[in-house]
């Protein structure tokens, strides 16, 4: 029997084709509260006739940290524990019974747990990190118009890791994200010295290729006297380096990945960002160094900086296409085969590596 009372509370606008998936992952809290901020589709329909507790309440001008508070405070206040998950995430079952363990033995404030943000095209998780959005009811607030975060509202804060919680992103991609850019602006206005939001309105600027911006924007969050995690200060440096890649620039974002090769040289994506320059202007020699260097890097750090271009097969890919190019030909062939092996659909690199070992052959006879 339950100890503790956990209950689930999310946001949602014109989710209908995720209202089956969210409330079975959720099934297992003691109940259900969603703030629906103007669906147009059969979202509310679907979610009263499933037994969840919805308010509708549109918010204009719309911000996240908004919506999540009004959503917060719809759950009871004798709940224990607040589990706070969008419709397209869904939890792996037997979570609530891992949750409930690990609270009553430590009495955290919250709780950290993996989260597989993205899946490649065989289903297997490609960027995974951990987040926290279970918490304690009366704890914390959500601060910030978009990307929002849990603001502690106490002196102290206890957050401990539960590892046999998973929760799955499957991302809703015809949606768009139009609503982010005036928002992390808003956010920014808000709080100049926030680095988190310096650094995604930056990267949003990258996105919509407003390159000058994003470069402004990412030298601000560099100087900032928060801007201490050297992993998030590497990617605005790759990302300023991409905007010069944009300007067509290239010597100077060379530099700038150089920069954050430098600033976070236990990440393979400097290193691979600058092999594909090197690649692109066919220095193959230039290429293979900084690729055999990020190949020395074997664990990849769960955390959201990781890009799937430098652990999936396009890393093995490009490391054999250089490798050949310049007689490595046993570490073309290593390196095809991991790439096929990845990726046993694509006939360009079964081609490949079909040629490199016919290569081999002619080679030793």
């Amino acid at each position: 029997m339950n100890k503790l009372k956990v209950y689930a509370y999310a946001i949602c606008k014109n989710e209908s084709k995720y209202v089956d998936s969210y409330v079975k992952s959720m099934s297992e809290a003691d109940g259900i509260y969603v703030l629906d901020t103007g669906s147009t589709d059969d979202t509310v329909k679907k979610l009263k006739e499933l037994g969840v507790n919805v308010k509708v309440e549109k918010i204009n001008p719309f911000r996240f940290d908004i919506a999540r508070n009004k959503s917060l405070a719809m759950v009871p206040d004798d709940a224990d524990i607040c589990v706070c998950t969008d419709f397209d995430e869904v939890f792996e079952p037997g979570w609530r019974e891992k949750l409930e363990e690990d609270w009553l033995k430590e009495d955290p404030t919250r709780v950290e747990y993996l989260y597989n943000w993205s899946f490649d095209q065989y289903g297997k998780p490609a960027t995974t990190f951990y987040i926290s959005k279970i918490h304690k009811r009366h704890a914390y607030c959500w601060h910030h118009p978009v990307h929002e975060v849990l603001k502690c509202l106490q002196n102290s804060e206890k957050s401990i890791i539960v590892e046999g919680i998973v929760l799955n992103h499957h991302q809703d991609l015809t949606k768009k994200r139009s609503s982010y850019l005036p928002l992390l602006e808003l956010s920014v206005q808000e709080d100049p010295t926030d680095d988190r939001n310096m650094h995604y309105l930056g990267r949003e600027y990258m996105y919509y290729e407003r390159w000058n911006d994003c470069i402004d924007t990412l030298q601000k969050h560099l100087k900032l006297e928060k801007s201490t995690w050297k992993d998030e200060r590497a990617a605005s440096m790759r990302f300023i380096a991409r905007s010069y890649q944009g300007l067509k620039r290239i010597e100077e974002a060379k530099m700038w990945l150089l920069k954050a090769i430098d600033e976070a040289p236990y990440l393979r994506e400097g290193y691979v960002e600058l092999a594909f320059l090197y690649y692109q202007e066919k220095d193959y020699q230039n290429a293979y160094k900084y690729l055999k260097e990020a190949s020395t890097i074997k664990v990849k750090p769960k955390t959201y900086i990781n890009e799937e271009f430098s652990w999936n097969y396009y890393f093995y890919d490009l490391y054999s296409i250089v490798a050949f190019n310049i007689g490595q030909i046993d570490e073309a062939i290593k390196n095809a085969g991991i790439a096929l092996e990845m990726n046993p659909e694509e006939e360009r690199i079964k081609k490949n590596l079909e040629l490199m070992i016919d290569t081999k052959k002619k080679l030793e006879n």
